[in-house]
């Protein structure tokens, strides 16, 4: 089932200028680690992917963010509060911060959705950090914000409004009718519209995987009037080669991948 809380937008790229709809390929992970940022860099020499996600404090951030400067690659903050950060020059505080919202969040399948008053200032000061942290090596401050294990969605961020007004933010997966429970799309287009209020959404959001070569047609397809952001991690050897062999360039029927992620309203 396809959410219906933003307007189909126009990818402003030279390449796609002219489009309806526009096709994103989006790498997660970026500044990970070192095989994942090497992995992912081939992908965007390959113009297999239009942007990745970048995240902060870990372990090779900062050579991955003098990559993206040099490359022009084009990158988002990738808010993460799951992942222990691994880089040398995290702050004692931020590091003890961020474990204790960890925790929380892995508890259960339903901590992302509840509100934790006690951890209030804690998401708080962990979002702050990262956002200065990516102003810090990529020179400006991010235009498009998502989360590692999509955790920009857990509701101390989104009911305290931690994410800057105006930014790109990354959507709930789309899901045919029949796919999820009722409930389960009610709860994700209510979190839709909850992010359309403050922020710019794609129209429909997928994952790269399954490779089902039926699936993928069909929502390549979807971006020849719609704004379509896919996901992926090259950091999967299987992903990694359906990437850097072509093979989604094959399967987008001529569709173009946008060489960048910026949207803008008609």
């Amino acid at each position: 089932m396809s959410a219906q809380v933003a307007p189909t937008a126009e990818l402003q790229v030279p390449s796609a200028s002219t489009c309806v709809g526009c096709l994103i390929v989006n790498a997660d992970d970026w500044g990970r680690d070192l095989t994942t940022t090497d992995r992912i860099r081939q992908c965007f020499e390959a113009r297999a992917i239009s942007s990745a996600s970048a995240m902060v404090f870990m372990a090779d951030s900062q050579r991955a963010a003098d990559l993206a400067r040099q490359g022009s690659f084009a990158c988002g903050l990738h808010l993460n509060f799951t992942t222990p950060f691994s880089a040398s020059n995290v702050p004692t505080e931020l590091g003890e911060h961020q474990l204790r919202i960890g925790r929380y969040l892995k508890r259960s399948r339903l901590a992302q959705s509840c509100y934790h008053p006690a951890l209030a200032n804690s998401f708080r000061y962990v979002v702050a950090a990262q956002l200065e942290e990516f102003q810090r090596l990529y020179g400006s401050e991010p235009a498009r914000i998502d989360g590692h294990h999509h955790m920009h969605l857990s509701a101390n961020v989104l009911f305290s409004r931690l994410l800057p007004a105006g930014t790109i933010v990354r959507r709930n997966f789309s899901f045919r009718r029949g796919e999820k429970s009722w409930a389960n799309r009610l709860y994700r287009n209510f979190l839709d519209g909850r992010l359309a209020r403050r922020h710019q959404l794609t129209d429909y959001f997928f994952s790269l995987p399954p490779l089902d070569a039926e699936r993928l047609t069909g929502i390549f397809s979807l971006a020849r009037q719609s704004i379509v952001e896919v996901e992926t991690h090259p950091a999967n050897a299987d992903e990694y080669r359906f990437l850097m062999g072509g093979e989604i360039l094959r399967r987008t029927g001529g569709m173009p991948i946008a060489s960048g992620y910026r949207i803008s309203r008609l």
